[in-house]
């Protein structure tokens, strides 16, 4: 055993010739059937959830170049996540574009370890919402299981104040769906699937929202629910 009682791999001495050879194999089938876990996933976010994400990306690029933000929020992998389609969006994804006001807030450190002291862990992201949110903004949540407290108070937080909720959640039903405007639901039994298939939609998103502001202004985002034009985001555009 080594510090902490994790094992180690078999010595090619222990227990004869053939535990090295059922090592390897069990580990391939482990990979093999992670693999097509991820491919079935990946199946049923082609088939069923590629419209959405393209109305999604539609939206963003009304949204966004009209002064609007996107807050994303998520727990452990999936705060991970959340960072990762924020900094697309701030940075670039694939081509050179403008930056757009996206924020993770989970990376807020201070603010966040500030209001879990002081209102508790459910009110970590609601408490950011209400500060950075304005009427016709987008908020992401992701999570794998679709039940964490914080994420489904901030939900309740941003429809409340006029803010469009989506989220990427595993199987439904679950009460991040119920809280949320609209959800993409990825139908795995594993986390660590549902997590790889939110990566894949996370780069979707962010590839429909560059072809979308490619196409040039859009009046409207049809079908994506919510504040219905850029003329009435652009009333809530921020100041300079």
């Amino acid at each position: 055993m080594t510090e902490g009682g994790v094992g180690r791999p078999p010595s090619p001495d222990a227990g004869g010739p053939d535990a090295m050879d059922d090592f390897p194999l069990a580990a391939r089938d482990a990979a093999r059937r992670h693999c097509q876990a991820l491919e079935d996933a990946l199946g049923g976010l082609r088939r069923d959830h590629l419209d959405r994400l393209a109305r999604w990306g539609a939206r963003l690029a009304v949204v966004l170049p009209a002064g609007g933000r996107l807050l994303a929020a998520g727990n452990g992998g999936s705060a991970a996540q959340a960072q990762h389609l924020t900094a697309e969006l701030v940075g670039r994804y694939r081509r050179e574009r403008p930056a757009y006001s996206a924020i993770s807030l989970h990376a807020e450190t201070s603010s966040l370890t500030a209001v879990g002291n002081d209102y508790g862990f459910d009110q970590v992201y609601a408490r950011q919402v209400a500060a950075h949110g304005r009427p016709g903004d987008v908020l992401m949540l992701l999570s794998t299981s679709g039940r964490s407290a914080n994420l489904i108070a901030a939900a309740a937080t941003a429809r409340a104040a006029g803010i469009r909720v989506w989220a990427l959640t595993g199987p439904s039903p679950n009460p991040l769906v119920d809280a949320a405007h609209e959800s993409l639901c990825v139908d795995a039994r594993a986390t660590a699937t549902v997590q790889e298939a939110h990566l894949v939609a996370v780069h979707v998103l962010c590839e429909c929202f560059d072809t979308a502001l490619e196409e040039g202004p859009l009046r409207s985002a049809p079908g994506a629910g919510g504040v219905a034009g850029a003329d009435r985001v652009a009333v809530h555009r921020r100041m300079p």
